[in-house]
C-alpha cells in the first residue's frame, strides 16, 4: 500500500502529507498511475477542493474547472484508507469516491459525515468487500436503509462507536448484505444484545460478531 509519509520520529511536513501525495500525482504524465492501494490515514491536510464547497453551497464556483491532480486519477484503485481525514465531507466524497473497482475502504473518524455521505459512496463503490466506518457518530439507520442494498458483496464491516444505529440498521444489513462474515458493533449503545442474538440467528454465515459494550455487555459471538 503507497503511503505518503516522512522518515520515523521526524515531524510532519508542513504542507503534510496531502501536499505530498499531490505532488507526486502531479509529477506523473500521461496514463494515470495505477495505483492498487493507498493510505492517506491520519492526513489532516486532505481537505475538499473549492469547487466542491461551492457546490455543497449552491453557490457558483468563479472557477468551475477542477485544477491540479484528484484521487479520481487513481481509476485502478482497490483500497483506499481516509481515517481520521477530517476535513472531508460529504460533497466531497460524493465527489471523489467514485471507484467501480474499490474493494476496501476506511472512513473511519470522519466527523462530518452524514448519511447523505454514506449513500453517495455506496452508489460510487458497489463492489466494497471491507467497509470501515468505526466512529462515525452522524451516521444513523436512515442511511443505511438506503445504503445496505448497493452492497451485497460486503464481507467485513465496522461500525463500532456509531452512536446513532439501531437494530434497524442490523435489520437492513441482514436483508441486504448476505455475504457478510464479520460484523463490529461495539459500543453502539443504540444495539442492545437482544438484537445481536437475532442478527446471528437472521444470518448464521456470519462468524464473529463484536459487540462489546452493546447493551451494558461485552461480548464477542464467535461460531
Amino acid at each position: 500500500m503507497y503511503s505518503p509519509g516522512w522518515p520515523a520520529g521526524a515531524a510532519e511536513p508542513r504542507h503534510g502529507r496531502g501536499w505530498e501525495l499531490a505532488r507526486a500525482l502531479g509529477s506523473m504524465h500521461g496514463a494515470p498511475p495505477q495505483l492498487a492501494s493507498l493510505s492517506l490515514a491520519h492526513c489532516s491536510s486532505l481537505k475538499p477542493h473549492t469547487q466542491l464547497e461551492h457546490q455543497a453551497s449552491g453557490t457558483k464556483d468563479p472557477d468551475p474547472e477542477p485544477q491540479g491532480p484528484s484521487l479520481l486519477m487513481l481509476r485502478a484503485l482497490q483500497e483506499l484508507d481516509l481515517t481520521a481525514c477530517s476535513k472531508l465531507t460529504d460533497a466531497s466524497l460524493a465527489k471523489v469516491l467514485q471507484f467501480p473497482q474499490l474493494k476496501q475502504l476506511s472512513l473511519s473518524l470522519l466527523p462530518a459525515l452524514t448519511d447523505k455521505g454514506l449513500v453517495a459512496v455506496a452508489r460510487g463503490c458497489p463492489s466494497l468487500e471491507r467497509l470501515v466506518l468505526s466512529h462515525c457518530s452522524r451516521l444513523s439507520d436512515e442511511g443505511w436503509a438506503q445504503a445496505a442494498s448497493t452492497w451485497p458483496r460486503l464481507q467485513h464491516l465496522n461500525l463500532s462507536s456509531c452512536s446513532q444505529l439501531t437494530e434497524h440498521t442490523l435489520d437492513a444489513i441482514g436483508q441486504a448484505c448476505r455475504q457478510l462474515r464479520v460484523l463490529d458493533v461495539a459500543m453502539c449503545p443504540g444495539i442492545n444484545m437482544a438484537a445481536v442474538r437475532r442478527f446471528q440467528a437472521q444470518m448464521p454465515q456470519v462468524s464473529c460478531v463484536q459487540s462489546r459494550f452493546v447493551g451494558g455487555a461485552d461480548l464477542t459471538l464467535s461460531l
